[in-house]
């Protein structure tokens, strides 16, 4: 009890869990939008949906100030590379956080003349930009974490027992590409945390390709993938050990 009183203490807390909600119920109004004996209960799940939203954008506030400061922070990173995809993706995240403000305002009322759909748009762009640099720190990571476990010679004799048990895949697969592939998932599998942030990061990346255009897919997909990194984001904010840093 104590674990969940100090979890919704936190506003990152409360966020993820109105998110999670935010998306549960866009995926149930996905799968019910055909069932006609369920139209008050889809009816309901798009006005908690709605208001799901509404409370996320209230919550998100003070974010831009807390992106400028992260950004600051990384970029006094020794690592360039780190540095710049998280500098990058924390200037991103501000902006994008700058225009949800924006939409906040107008929604409320406290700003009227805007065009609402162009905001909404660059705050997509923003959001979609943040992603890509993520996620290229995520690859940056990986790439860190293959290249130090084929170094090990423990890992090698591991690698070469595999090969060598499993003849009838080295038949069908190519050798290189299954010590790659082998390579890979013991380096992820050994390091959950990198594993979880990518996998969170290209659910996430679903919402601005299909708000953008760029990759059209549909509502219960967009559901899906932003329910699943949210669940996500709950266990890696209840688990620090698996949230990846810096």
């Amino acid at each position: 009890m104590d674990a969940v009183v100090q979890f919704t203490s936190q506003s990152q807390g409360r966020d993820r869990i109105f998110r999670a909600t935010q998306y549960a119920c866009a995926l149930s109004v996905y799968l019910l939008r055909n069932n006609s004996e369920r139209k008050d209960l889809v009816a309901k799940l798009k006005s908690l949906e709605t208001n799901m939203s509404a409370g996320r954008k209230l919550f998100r506030l003070g974010n831009t100030i807390n992106s400028i400061e992260a950004a600051k922070r990384t970029m006094q990173l020794s690592d360039r590379v780190l540095s710049l995809c998280l500098t990058a993706a924390n200037a991103s995240r501000a902006l994008y956080f700058i225009c949800d403000n924006v939409l906040w305002a107008r929604n409320v009322g406290l700003i009227r003349h805007i065009d609402k759909e162009r905001w909404s748009l660059n705050a997509s762009r923003c959001y979609f930009l943040s992603l890509v640099t993520s996620l290229t720190r995520d690859v940056y990571e990986v790439i860190q974490l293959m290249a130090q476990k084929a170094r090990d010679r423990h890992f090698r004799q591991k690698m070469e027992l595999h090969l060598n048990e499993s003849p009838e895949v080295a038949e069908a697969v190519i050798p290189q590409l299954d010590a790659f592939l082998f390579l890979l998932l013991e380096s992820l599998r050994s390091h959950p945390a990198v594993a979880l942030d990518m996998l969170k990061n290209v659910c996430d990346l679903f919402i601005p390709l299909d708000r953008l255009g760029i990759y059209q897919s549909n509502a219960g997909v967009v559901g899906f993938c932003g329910l699943l990194s949210s669940v996500i984001g709950i266990v890696t904010l209840a688990q620090p050990k698996l949230r990846l840093r810096p």
